[in-house]
């Protein structure tokens, strides 16, 4: 998952704190801009094509929250976004789902890919590892319960991104609901840091590494050293066996505040469900994500508890993008974020002192295209964009930002499909 969802402001989302604020001027910092040239393979092959058989324009529109809007106004033919944004369209009547990102070319290729990681500071994980393991558990039990209960699960996610409210975009209105219970079966919620999650990250990497993203440690790294410098799985190890065993260890309190990044995605439900279902979590496991205010359907201050006592404050922070959570821990302004991988591995790259502890969920995202278009899988999706690029009027999609999970996936699987690409 990539970058993250900018909710307009008609669906009545709560101002962001002056932290947050500060956050939006980050964005001016280009995370993923660089000038590399790519390693060699180890990998996922540059897809090649010769000659082109056509052109799409891929446009950039920092985030999802434009998309319906551009989709409804016939300003783009589709886009390719994470969930929620992928039903939208269909239960407003102005698209269609053209296909799911696991099913996307070449066939097989991108099932099961990873999308969303936690993560944390190599400050957090050496100063206070009891806190990093506690707070793995907390999210690992998290995902249990949301797999177990996706219905509820989504309702939860509902009531934070929009107060179980419509999602609205201009003339579009949606229930938000309506919206997650379709969205929730796309996405695989897990933790488990398998061996195939590994080699797909890596595969990552060689994609990052192709469209001239990675530029410092990881631009010619080989794949034991790739390892090295982006993962710490040993917080998911002791979280794992801290619940296997049915104890949990109480860490020592922390005086400072403790900042959790996020996004605004139903891929980063695990947190909303452990706080939202707090009081379950302390009565069943002995720890617990408890909001300051009960009240509050997205609070902006909560405390782990463990055992009952408070271990510590934590500072919630949503932020518009994966790059903005990074630039926030790069500056440790937050210590642990819910992020898209290639945001992580990006900010690994480029020297930010963050490490992923486990997966979040794989796969998740989708193209959508316009209800009208003649489109109605990959293939009659490729004959339209031949068409099209020949009439002189090419296809124009969507992503949400250069690097992120659903630029790469669409950008390989455009090319392997004999298409060219244009930014614009």
């Amino acid at each position: 998952m990539g970058e993250f969802i900018r909710f307009p402001v008609t669906m009545n989302i709560m101002k962001l704190s002056t932290l947050s604020v500060l956050v939006g001027i980050l964005l001016c910092i280009a995370l993923f801009a660089g000038c590399t040239t790519p390693g060699p393979s180890t990998g996922t092959p540059t897809p090649t094509t010769s000659p082109s058989e056509g052109t799409v324009i891929v446009t950039y529109t920092k985030g999802t929250g434009p998309m319906p809007t551009l989709l409804g106004t016939d300003q783009i033919d589709g886009y390719i976004a994470w969930q929620p944004f992928v039903e939208v369209p269909p239960l407003a009547g102005i698209g269609k789902v053209l296909v799911y990102s696991g099913e996307l070319p070449p066939e097989g290729h991108w099932k099961d890919h990873p999308c969303c990681v936690f993560t944390a500071t190599e400050g957090m994980i050496s100063n206070n590892p009891d806190l990093t393991n506690a707070m793995t558990a907390a999210i690992i039990l998290s995902t249990r319960y949301l797999k177990d209960h996706p219905e509820e699960s989504a309702e939860i996610t509902a009531d934070w991104l929009a107060g179980k409210g419509n999602f609205t975009y201009g003339d579009i209105s949606v229930s938000s609901v309506e919206v997650l219970k379709r969205a929730f079966p796309t996405v695989a919620f897990t933790n488990e840091p398998t061996d195939t999650f590994t080699r797909n990250n890596l595969e990552f990497v060689e994609a990052l590494r192709d469209l001239n993203v990675l530029t410092g440690s990881l631009k010619n790294s080989t794949d034991d050293e790739t390892i090295r410098i982006l993962f710490d799985e040993n917080p998911y190890y002791a979280a794992k066996s801290m619940i296997d065993s049915g104890q949990i260890k109480a860490p020592a309190p922390v005086k400072s505040p403790v900042g959790v990044g996020y996004l605004m995605s139903d891929h980063h439900a695990s947190l909303f469900v452990a706080i939202s279902k707090w009081q379950y979590f302390n009565d069943t496991y002995g720890i617990a994500i408890k909001p300051r205010d009960l009240s509050a359907s997205r609070p902006d201050t909560a405390d782990l508890m463990v055992h009952g006592k408070p271990i510590a404050e934590l500072k919630l922070i949503s932020g518009d993008a994966g790059p903005q959570l990074m630039q926030l821990m790069a500056t440790n302004n937050i210590q642990f974020a819910l992020v898209g991988n290639p945001p992580a591995i990006s900010a690994a790259d480029k020297g930010t002192p963050v490490k992923i502890i486990m997966a979040l969920n794989n796969e998740g995202s989708g193209v959508v295209v316009t209800e009208d278009s003649p489109a109605s899988d990959w293939n009659s999706f490729v004959a339209w964009a031949k068409q099209r690029s020949a009439a002189g009027n090419p296809l124009k999609i969507a992503a949400p930002g250069k690097g992120s999970i659903q630029d790469v996936m669409l950008r390989y699987s455009l090319e392997a499909s004999g298409l060219s690409i244009r930014e614009g």
